[in-house]
């Protein structure tokens, strides 16, 4: 009994101290990344201060051109937007962002929808590499299972579905994006075509509560937000998760702009890459109609603070 117990502790250290070697050179190689999608989260995360944040999903990442932003208001610009990560991500992030500085201007690329999807859990894991030092997001991690605090206690997890993205983002093979942004070079040829509407379906009270989170956040923080739904090339007739989204930002007095009907996009095909998401020449016009909008907001009372 006692050797079998000797031999139960010697295989635990083995394996805490293999896990920990192994766990350690893979966070080392995560943070190393120059390039790729995970090296512009751990810029999102951890080291910019741009005066001009977007959020979002991969239509934020692909529609908000840095060059007409900064070049037109003369502020620093970071693209937060990741494709494929919508609420629980975003809200993640500012969190993040505002444990280290609060920026000047806040735009926000609303998609996806307010119903229950396993998979907006399951990507979760995208913020697992961060899960130990950033304390203020676990909560939100936590909503992918009851048992992520006792996963996270390993070295590897947080990187065990990471390791293809880890060996492309420390080669240079991935995209590096500007200021966040990548731009989108193909040019969508389909004709346009409708959409079923989204009705009124049944809300998941955690993606609600983390949205109004991100929203109370810039107020607290006294953040200037504008909500943006950038365009589509496809019709459709209604949509609840964006009539949800709207009302939320009326309730909370928050300026909200829907572009997904809008005459200039829904008939230049040439400005897209596909039917969800615009190449760069439709960011550049897109980026530019979102300029004369923060321009307009300028020149109303408090909505942009004075700072900026």
């Amino acid at each position: 009994m006692k050797k079998f117990v000797i031999h139960g502790i010697l295989g635990l250290l083995l394996v805490f101290f293999f896990d920990l070697g192994i766990g350690r050179v893979l966070e080392y190689y995560y943070f190393k990344q120059e390039s790729g999608f995970q090296h512009r989260t751990t810029i999102s995360m951890d080291e910019t201060n741009a005066d001009i944040l977007v959020f979002g999903s991969s239509r934020a990442n692909h529609h908000y051109n840095p060059d007409v932003f900064i070049n037109s208001l003369n502020k620093t610009f970071y693209n937060t937007g990741r494709d494929g990560n919508f609420i629980f991500y975003q809200t993640a992030v500012l969190k993040s962002i505002l444990r280290r500085y609060k920026p000047k201007l806040i735009l926000y690329d609303f998609s996806g929808k307010f119903s229950y999807v396993q998979e907006d859990y399951d990507r979760l894991s995208s913020l697992l590499p961060y899960y130990r030092k950033h304390r203020e997001i676990r909560d939100i991690v936590n909503l992918r299972s009851s048992f992520e605090p006792l996963k996270n206690l390993s070295s590897i997890y947080p990187y065990n579905s990471t390791l293809a993205n880890i060996v492309i983002g420390n080669s240079n093979l991935g995209k590096k994006g500007k200021k966040g942004y990548v731009s989108l070079m193909g040019e969508w040829n389909e004709p346009l075509n409708e959409h079923k509407s989204i009705d009124k379906y049944e809300v998941d009270e955690n993606k609600l509560a983390i949205f109004n989170e991100f929203l109370d956040l810039c107020k607290r923080n006294d953040i200037p937000l504008l909500v943006f739904v950038s365009p589509v090339f496809y019709t459709y007739d209604k949509d609840y998760s964006i009539t949800l989204c709207k009302q939320i930002c009326n309730e909370k007095n928050i300026p909200f702009y829907d572009f997904t009907k809008d005459e200039r996009f829904l008939k230049s095909p040439q400005l897209f890459d596909d039917k969800e998401h615009l190449n760069d020449s439709g960011a550049k016009l897109y980026s530019k109609i979102t300029l004369n909008i923060i321009r307009q907001q300028l020149n109303m009372s408090n909505l942009i603070n004075e700072e900026f």
